[in-house]
């Protein structure tokens, strides 16, 4: 089967979504990339059902390769990560995850970018900003996206969500939770008052410090 491991870990990914409360329903979406092909979470979908066979391939300009089923509406912003987003560190970029999350999805009505509230804002980058909104699966919300992505890992859309890439789906996926939580956090303070900020400064000097943290 092409891209196998891609495809399961693309079904694994996509149940996590929903066990994690980053998605509700079959909103929500995940890739991997192994060269020029991806593998993508199908549109309409139930997660929990989903099988690696079940998983649409297309190649970067999303011509079906393998597969049954539609690939997600959202398939535009995916590709447009793969094709025309740059990892700030040049790392090579294999994976995105797309949520709707509730608390990111809450502050992208509020913000145009995610206060520094903690420094792990800077698994994203020195700040996570907001892309204006655009109808869902059209290229306007991926060109929006890339603008709000410029030397960041991942950015909210306006009234949707977010979206995280990395050089792997754990990587990817990890990143949209860290953001999340960031928003969660920020909420919860400025439901009780007004919260102190960590300096821009800060941020890029944990963003350096991560380059460097874990297991080498």
């Amino acid at each position: 089967m092409i891209l196998e491991n891609e495809r399961a870990a693309v079904c694994e990914y996509a149940r996590r979504l929903t066990s994690d409360g980053l998605v509700v329903g079959t909103s929500g979406n995940v890739s991997a990339r192994a060269g020029e092909l991806v593998a993508v979470t199908p549109t309409g979908v139930d997660y929990a059902a989903l099988t690696p066979a079940d998983i649409p391939v297309v190649d970067l300009d999303g011509n079906p390769v393998d597969g049954s089923l539609k690939p997600t509406s959202e398939l535009p912003m995916h590709l447009a990560v793969y094709t025309r987003a740059a990892d700030p560190e040049s790392a090579p970029v294999n994976a995105v995850v797309h949520t709707h999350s509730v608390h990111a999805t809450a502050v992208s009505t509020l913000v145009t970018e995610v206060p520094p509230i903690h420094y792990m804002l800077a698994a994203i980058g020195p700040t996570a900003r907001v892309a204006p909104y655009s109808t869902y699966g059209t290229t306007e919300l991926a060109d929006a996206m890339l603008e709000a992505l410029a030397d960041r890992r991942g950015c909210l859309l306006a009234n949707h969500g977010t979206i995280t890439y990395g050089d792997s789906l754990s990587s990817a996926y990890s990143r949209a939770q860290q953001l999340e939580w960031v928003c969660q956090v920020w909420l919860l303070a400025r439901s009780a008052g007004t919260p102190g900020l960590l300096p821009p400064e800060e941020i890029e000097h944990v963003v350096e410090k991560l380059k460097g943290y874990g297991q080498r």
